[in-house]
């Protein structure tokens, strides 16, 4: 009995901890600058490009890129069995995974299930733990932002924080799909897209009905990948965002090529609820998103948008660019011991870079 009594008060000691640590130097601080071109502690390199031609049969796109980095992907699989073999050592979760998950390849949609396939086959991975891989969004949270310029030109700007192994650095990827020789998502729009912070009852619920047999609703990273591919326009990415049915609540921040072009959609599985759009002339020249609703507080023990809300605002319109952006999201609590990359986007030029993080102590753990 004692023993629970002072677990439970350690417990709430360090969430008090965190808490406090939030908002106190050294864990916040003011908003940096110069921090760009990336440099210094925080910047560990940058994130390899990669080519994924279409043009090829599904089960071979990814050869190339899964060959590379066939070790990286071994080493992380086998860290997961290991930690799954420490919560459940039964050995049965893995049963699971290998034996029962690859049934659901068959009933996943085309071109999606033979890349999958293909993966499995040039890895040497299970398909099972190659299937697991569409879970992983369920482990992710962002901060991120669309921001127009004085000139109309949006400038997208993404922390990623992956909350389950983040150790594995060489596994993050920047990936270039081409058709007929030429870049095939070139639409005029840039799609920023993860789960809800607390949609993982949903997500589980759409996994089970799927299984089941209830198909109606649409995988997120599908969605995403199917709109890139096929939508032809800002509006048209946003209808398809907004309206397609799916398995699990998400948020989708979209910008286009056009002033006035950007928006987060905040989704339940079934339709878009309270979009938030970009509006300059009533002096919203940005939207950002920190996985909570728009229209709600940030959770007490996660609140990055008060601070990156701060730090914009300082920045000014006026004086917004790459630079200031990543200057913004380089300031701590924004950056933290999560944050594992970083990626800026120009719909305009038509650039995107990427970079991998880290954040020195003393730094807030999330």
């Amino acid at each position: 009995m004692i023993l629970k009594l002072n677990l439970c008060c350690f417990i709430l000691s360090f969430v008090f901890m965190c808490l406090s640590a939030q908002y106190v130097p050294p864990y916040t601080e003011e908003c940096r600058s110069g921090m760009y071109p990336p440099n210094g502690p925080t910047f560990k390199g940058d994130v390899f490009w990669y080519t994924v031609n279409l043009d090829l049969p599904p089960s071979k796109r990814w050869t190339d890129v899964i060959t590379d980095k066939k070790n990286d992907m071994v080493s992380m699989i086998q860290a997961i069995r290991d930690l799954a073999d420490a919560f459940v050592p039964s050995g049965k979760l893995i049963d699971l995974v290998d034996k029962d998950l690859p049934l659901m390849v068959d009933t996943l949609p085309y071109p999606f299930n033979e890349e999958i396939r293909g993966i499995a086959s040039v890895s040497g991975v299970s398909l099972g733990e190659v299937l697991f891989n569409i879970f992983y969004e369920v482990f992710t949270v962002c901060t991120s932002l669309v921001a127009e310029d004085v000139n109309g030109e949006d400038i997208i700007r993404d922390n990623i924080i992956f909350i389950f192994f983040i150790i594995f650095y060489n596994l993050y990827l920047s990936l270039d799909f081409t058709r007929n020789d030429t870049e095939d998502w070139s639409n005029g729009f840039n799609l920023l897209p993860y789960f809800l912070g607390g949609g993982r009852e949903c997500i589980f619920t759409g996994i089970l009905e799927w299984i089941l047999g209830k198909r109606d609703g649409m995988w997120m990273r599908f969605l995403t990948r199917s709109v890139l591919e096929n939508a032809t326009s800002y509006e048209s990415a946003k209808a398809l965002l907004s309206d397609t049915k799916l398995l699990a609540p998400a948020y989708f921040i979209l910008g286009g090529n056009q002033p006035g072009q950007a928006c987060i959609i905040t989704r339940s599985r079934t339709h878009s609820i309270n979009p938030l759009e970009l509006d300059v002339k009533n002096g919203r020249w940005y939207v950002l998103e920190t996985n909570y609703d728009h229209w709600k507080e940030p959770l007490f023990l996660d609140d990055r948008r008060t601070p990156a809300m701060k730090c914009m605002n300082q920045t000014t319109q006026a004086d917004i660019s790459i630079k200031t952006v990543y200057d913004v999201l380089s300031t701590k609590p924004v950056l933290n011991k999560l944050t594992t990359y970083t990626t800026l986007m120009e719909v305009f030029k038509g650039t995107l870079e990427s970079y991998i993080r880290d954040c020195p102590n003393p730094c807030m753990p999330w």
